[in-house]
């Protein structure tokens, strides 16, 4: 069996770096939102956030991924980059005032509260647009000098329920060469490679079928010269698949837990230099024994 062993990369930060390759890092999901398709709702208060953030720290976080807002499938109602900042701003300071050295990484498309994010302290912009639902953040990451996640999204949220089927062979030469547009995007822009990684986007603008493929062959995304970041975390497509094991209805948030660690653990193992989840421990205990086969193959 064939396994993708990744090449070490040092990703520079706002302030520091992270190296890669060796171990995989694990980025825990923080959502201060009342809509989020896992936890909306759960942390929207700040106090809970914090500590449910302190919390996957010491599970094994090696990153906080804070968002303040959803974007999930359906989603139609934007929130302004003001009500976005309200939320995650208060959340990032009380964490890194907690735990200075943690590594947080602000969620969102929005220019504005990038810049305001890595103010706050920040190390990492993860834009789940890659840089196409503002036109202004490629050169604000730029300036910014941070850690950058591209993402494929094929669409907004309002549109994958009615988008066109892809073929299952259409799925990774669409998301390889679309990746490869944003990256040149970012350099072109002025953002440095060492500051990059690809993630493929499960489930933003694939349908529930669609992500297999991509999954099976994300090794070939490597292709592209960055690192990559996954995140399968109790997403739609592996509910579907869990259904006739669940009496023919999708499995609940609770009941995705194994299934996304199989997930997690196929992704590691086709290359995915960190992986973005909800369930921290977990995730943190599969990542190490994938990467114990890693260091053999």
């Amino acid at each position: 069996m064939h396994f993708t062993r990744r090449p070490e990369f040092l990703w520079q930060l706002r302030t520091r770096h992270l190296a890669l390759g060796l171990k995989t890092l694990v980025m825990g999901v923080l959502n201060i939102t009342p809509d989020s398709f896992s936890d909306g709702g759960l942390y929207h208060n700040p106090q809970e956030a914090i500590a449910h953030g302190l919390r996957m720290l010491d599970q094994g976080a090696d990153i906080l991924d804070i968002g303040g807002e959803s974007t999930r499938p359906g989603q139609q109602q934007l929130v302004s980059a003001t009500e976005e900042q309200d939320r995650v701003l208060p959340v990032i300071a009380a964490l890194l005032k907690e735990r200075p050295g943690s590594v947080i990484s602000i969620d969102t498309y929005k220019a504005a509260t990038a810049k305001a994010a890595v103010a706050a302290g920040a190390e990492i912009v993860n834009d789940v647009s890659g840089f196409l639902w503002d036109a202004s953040m490629a050169a604000a990451c730029a300036d910014l000098q941070c850690g950058v996640v591209q993402m494929h999204t094929r669409g907004r949220p309002d549109e994958w329920r009615s988008q066109p089927q892809l073929a299952a062979e259409e799925v990774l030469p669409l998301v390889k060469r679309e990746l490869g547009e944003r990256l040149q995007a970012a350099l072109d822009a002025g953002v440095s490679r060492s500051r990059i990684v690809l993630d493929p986007g499960y489930g933003f603008g694939k349908r529930l079928e669609n992500n297999y493929p991509l999954l099976a062959h994300q090794s070939e995304l490597r292709e592209l010269g960055q690192p990559i970041l996954s995140g399968v975390s109790r997403k739609s497509f592996l509910a579907r698949t869990l259904r006739e094991l669940h009496g023919g209805s999708d499995a609940s948030m609770e009941e995705r837990a194994h299934a996304t660690i199989a997930a997690t653990t196929a992704a590691i193992l086709a290359g995915a230099d960190i992986v973005r989840v909800h369930d921290v421990r977990s995730a943190a205990e599969a990542a190490c024994i994938a990467d114990a086969i890693l260091s053999f193959s």
